[in-house]
């Protein structure tokens, strides 16, 4: 007989969740990357990653 009361306090909270303002969203466009103009660290980092996907992609095998 009790149920009538509170119920449905466990949704009580959803209005008042954080969102994430307008200006910190991202459009989900990445950035154009161009050989010509990368430097030495742009390439160490890009071999880096490279061998990262490697060896995540002979664990996965």
């Amino acid at each position: 007989m009790g149920r009538s009361r509170g119920h449905n306090n466990r949704d009580k909270n959803k209005a008042s969740l954080p969102q994430v303002p307008k200006n910190l969203k991202t459009d989900g466009i990445d950035e154009e990357y161009s050989a010509e103009l990368a430097d030495q660290a742009d390439l160490e980092a890009q071999a880096r990653a490279n061998a990262a996907n490697q060896r995540v992609k002979n664990i996965k095998l």
